[in-house]
């Protein structure tokens, strides 16, 4: 008679998966169905992608409210701009035409204004020509036209002013014989880095879905068990995707949150199908009777449901501690003002959620559904490493176990060198940069900055609430000699306030610049001052980060020492587990910072390094990296926290439990580096960068962390891992996470 399965809330939602196994998948498929409907706009007519904008992080700040004042006081338009090469200047014919085909580009509705040397009085050699002459002079035989819109346009007129202009922009090319044209604009480079996520999404999922069909047909030897995961996978990222559209109404979503959000929800489901599925054949070869025919017998419905139901007490608790853990470590990001920050990590919760939610009712249904393919022999299971206590994993438990102190010793010197980039490391707010540097729009702003540099906006903005005449004194006397400043010009806005357009020799983000953006800070006028640029934004959005960074880490600190205690009734290995996952993620960021700030393997990742890691990266890879080590290190707990409450030893435990959960673990991280390694494949930098940076992290900490340090330390500590003050020891008895 097959024994009851256990009574635990878990449990008996595991027992209703295997009796109504179709009404589950069927109801999940409905959801999948109506989340990508949604997310691709089958159903409102806007997409996702359609919803998505680029640009730096933002804070509000001194920076953000000068750019509100200027919003408010000098609206600006969006404009089109035309970059010709090969313009034949000594064809007056050609000019002509091209001349009169530009004066047409005013009469378009919407238009507000044509800027180009072809409409000055004097033509190409008008003096006031040199600011739209490639390089300041006609010898280049190129020129720039600017068309700007009517800033009160609404979207759809602006759309519809933008095609004629697009056409007159083209006429003006083809009256030029051998020249070339090339159109852009913000709204076009917005565009081409939105573009550029979707194209991304459906490669790196193109990518990671087939490769991590073949590695776990290869673990689990059967295309059936191997196909579950990645159907979760797919409901995962389906989830994502409909998550991501609503929050999309309720805040400014940058182009790079949907591929981060939903990296992460594939890694997870994957990392939770694996260990879900596992379990399940574990524990179907167990309620079976024992004089059964393993190879021929077909498991009875009442056998399915108690494995589903065991399944999911077991590995289906360990899921959900990993999963509450990785949302802990993303909600810290709701700590941070930056409207990027928060939508990444309200985003992330709920696809972790999501990838929770499926591990507990989809796999399991699926598994019930497919058991009579999953029943496998014991020597199947043997040779799959289910269950098996003796192994290449016991064997390397016990070898780190002779020579303890030596390991640890080896192991942190490697994670400390690893470390050292990290203090070098110089950050940066990307913007055509993040394109691939063959890009239109990339090309094409990149050309802008070296051909037409009078026509770069300048890169502090001082926003003064004072008389012209004395914002005037004020920046001859203090801005204009600063060291780089090359010139200033003040402007008056209306409403009593004063724009004071400052100009470096350097680029944007440079360090001159933020030495200029500090130095004015020092010295204000005598009056309410506010001072903004790329630079200013992004000292700002830092600062922000850092003030609220204390905050952030001792929410996901408490919270994990609270939950892992609650899982094992220990105070030492939780804050052991802080700390090495503190060594792996500071080895991860300085691997980041070698190969993408010095450029050391960048035809390989294929990318050109800007000098600097993306401004938000670190935090994420933080946030997300803390998330995964602590989801293996649950992974690996589970297990030896459940032998060493049955009785066995501390150090058999620890070997017991690296030979259960290693094959998982390792076949886990495979699997979430494919993931991650299929989007870093991508074009988008800041993706490549936060691609390569988790897959160090896993890999760091599913080998030097989770083979190495773990079981070494836990031999040294021995009985002292499971120690806690005896009222802590009441309580856990009382309320502890152990069933």
């Amino acid at each position: 008679m097959t024994e009851a399965p256990p009574a635990t809330r878990l449990a008996r939602l595991g027992a209703a998966g295997g009796r109504h196994p179709l009404r589950f998948v069927l109801a999940w498929l409905v959801l999948v169905v109506a989340s990508f409907a949604l997310a691709f706009g089958a159903i409102t007519g806007e997409s996702l992608f359609d919803r998505l904008h680029s640009g730096a992080p933002q804070v509000p700040g001194e920076a953000q409210t000068a750019q509100d004042i200027l919003a408010a006081h000098d609206p600006s338009g969006a404009s089109l701009m035309l970059e010709v090469t090969g313009a034949p200047f000594d064809d007056a014919p050609a000019m002509a035409r091209a001349r009169a085909a530009t004066a047409r580009l005013a009469s378009v509705p919407g238009v507000t204004a044509v800027r180009s040397p072809l409409l000055l009085p004097g033509g190409v050699e008008d003096p006031a020509a040199a600011a739209l002459l490639a390089g300041g002079t006609t010898s280049s035989a190129g020129f720039l036209t600017v068309v700007d819109f009517d800033p009160d346009l609404s979207p759809d007129a602006l759309s519809r002013a933008e095609g004629p202009v697009r056409s007159g922009l083209d006429a003006v090319v083809a009256a030029l014989p051998g020249a070339s044209g090339a159109v852009g604009s913000v709204d076009l480079l917005v565009h081409a880095i939105t573009s550029q996520v979707e194209k991304d999404l459906r490669a790196g999922e193109g990518i990671a879905l087939p490769l991590s069909f073949v590695v776990m047909f290869f673990v689990f030897g059967g295309f059936v068990a191997a196909g579950m995961p990645v159907v979760a996978a797919i409901a995962s990222v389906a989830g994502a995707l409909a998550a991501l559209f609503g929050f999309s109404h309720a805040m400014d979503l940058d182009a790079t949150v949907v591929n981060v959000v939903t990296l992460l929800g594939l890694g997870l489901a994957i990392d939770y199908g694996l260990l879900t599925v596992s379990r399940f054949r574990e524990e179907l070869g167990r309620v079976a009777a024992a004089d059964v025919d393993h190879r021929r017998h077909v498991p009875t419905r009442e056998e399915v449901v108690v494995a589903t139901s065991r399944t999911v007490a077991t590995a289906g608790r360990t899921v959900l501690f990993s999963g509450l853990t990785v949302a802990i470590a993303i909600s810290g990001l709701l700590i941070f003002e930056a409207d990027t920050m928060r939508a990444i990590g309200a985003a992330g919760v709920s696809v972790v959620l999501v990838a929770v939610l499926g591990d507990l009712t989809l796999l399991p249904a699926l598994c019930a559904l497919g058991a009579r393919r999953l029943a496998r022999s014991p020597q199947a299971r043997a040779r799959a490493g289910d269950g098996s206590d003796t192994g290449r994993f016991a064997r390397l438990a016990r070898r780190v176990q002779r020579r303890p102190a030596w390991v640890i010793a080896g192991t942190v010197v490697v994670l400390v060198a690893l470390s050292l980039p990290v203090f070098s490391m110089r950050l940066t707010s990307s913007g055509a940069e993040m394109l691939p540097t063959s890009a239109p729009q990339r090309v094409f702003f990149d050309t802008l900055d070296a051909d037409y540099p009078q026509l770069a906006a300048p890169a502090v903005t001082v926003v003064t609430e004072t008389s012209p005449a004395d914002a005037s004194a004020w920046a001859r006397r203090t801005v204009a000699p600063l060291p780089g400043v090359t010139r200033v010009v003040p402007r008056e806005l209306g409403g009593g306030y004063v724009a004071v357009a400052v100009h470096v020799d350097a680029p944007a983000l440079a360090d001159e610049v933020g030495d200029v953006v500090r130095a004015i800070r020092a010295d204000r006028p005598d009056a309410p001052t506010w001072v903004t640029g790329q630079r200013a934004a992004q000292d700002d959005y830092l600062a922000s980060m850092i003030d609220r960074a204390p905050y952030a880490v001792l929410l996901v600190v408490a919270a994990t020492l609270v939950l892992l205690f609650l899982m094992t009734g220990s105070v030492v290995i939780p804050v052991k587990a802080l700390l090495l996952n503190v060594m792996s993620l500071g080895a991860a960021l300085g691997v980041l910072v070698w190969v993408f700030q010095d450029g050391h393997l960048h035809r390989l990742v294929d990318f050109d390094s800007v000098g600097a890691v993306e401004s938000m990266i670190p935090f994420l890879v933080l946030a997300f990296g803390f998330g995964l080590s602590m989801d293996y290190e649950v992974f690996l707990l589970a297990r030896i926290s459940e032998l060493y409450r049955s009785g066995v030893p501390n150090d058999e435990s620890v070997v017991l439990g690296l030979q259960r959960s290693g094959r998982i673990i390792t076949s886990a991280a495979l699997l979430i580096c494919i993931v991650f390694a299929g989007f870093a494949a991508g074009q988008l930098l800041v993706i490549k960068e936060i691609g390569v940076a988790l897959v160090t992290a896993v890999v760091i900490d599913a080998t030097l962390v989770r083979m190495l340090l773990v079981p070494a330390t836990m031999t040294i500590l021995g009985e002292w891992n499971w120690w806690a003050p005896a009222p802590l020891r009441r309580w856990h008895t009382r309320f502890g996470l152990t069933d």
